[in-house]
């Protein structure tokens, strides 16, 4: 779906106005200043983009990080031009950004997203193989672009071991069946509402599957109450999951008006690096 699109690395000021123009049109905001941008991509920073011709649809923006005595890429903004979006040049900017992230000597790229944008969480988790641990409360405080106004900006931290088995083999747990301890109703206008039990939730299971909206925008566009809800009993489940020990590793899409978000104790996942001779 993707023919005719080709994916380079972005490191002119030519390229940084560019990403300015795919900015607005994609969160109709002020964009990054160019020398931000350019300065980031002169020192460990990684810009990537996705061109039809001369014209730039897509881009995946990264400054080094440092945290706790290790080095990594903080990947801050990936965009998608709407004409452009659903047809996998989202995934071909990541895999060109690890490429390269690997050839610098990275070993973890990091980014955050909405947790109640499932589209999103599937490419992070079930497609590039991303996990997270790591739930943000109203991450960036108030936002006024049109993806995220009206609500709290609450984050899902994705941690993108890009060197280790969970990654390079495409690990995937191996649960039989995933516990469900949810209920989801319907509004008179067909929307999803979430129903949780805090007292339930937490019982014992290998691995739990918890329900978000399959459109979210939609209903926070026609139903602010709603959204809000969704918003706050999320971030309860969410925090609570996190704190007994468990991680994101995955999104089963369902044919239903949510997808399921797949949860196992974090101890589990296999991500450390797999060392250059360990692959004959």
């Amino acid at each position: 779906m993707t023919e005719g699109i080709m994916i380079r690395r972005l490191e002119t000021n030519a390229d940084m106005r560019l990403i300015q123009q795919l900015e607005r049109e994609v969160w109709d905001m002020s964009p990054v200043p160019t020398h931000q941008t350019f300065t980031a991509a002169k020192n460990g920073g990684i810009l990537v983009g996705a061109f039809d011709g001369e014209q730039l649809v897509g881009y995946c923006y990264g400054f080094a990080g440092f945290k706790d005595g290790k080095t990594y890429l903080c990947s801050h903004m990936m965009g998608i031009h709407p004409e452009y979006q659903s047809k996998g040049i989202g995934k071909r900017l990541k895999q060109e950004q690890r490429k390269i992230a690997q050839q610098i000597g990275y070993d973890l790229i990091t980014w955050t997203f909405d947790p109640l944008e499932s589209r999103n969480a599937h490419l992070n988790t079930s497609k590039l193989f991303g996990i997270s641990t790591t739930y943000i409360e109203d991450c960036y405080g108030e936002m006024d672009d049109g993806l995220n106004r009206g609500l709290p900006t609450d984050r899902l931290q994705i941690e993108w071991w890009i060197s280790s088995s969970r990654v390079e083999d495409a690990w995937v747990p191996e649960i039989a069946e995933y516990k469900t301890p949810f209920q989801i109703t319907q509004t008179p206008n067909g929307f999803p509402v979430l129903e949780i039990n805090e007292n339930e939730f937490l019982s014992g299971a290998e691995g739990i599957e918890v329900p978000v909206p399959q459109d979210f925008q939609t209903i926070k566009k026609l139903d602010s109450e709603l959204a809000l809800d969704w918003r706050m009993k999320i971030r309860t489940v969410f925090q609570q999951l996190f704190a007994a020990g468990f991680a994101v590793t995955g999104v089963r899409k369902a044919e239903e008006s949510v997808h399921y978000y797949q949860f196992v104790p974090a101890k589990t996942i296999p991500l450390q690096p797999i060392e250059r001779g360990d692959r004959q």
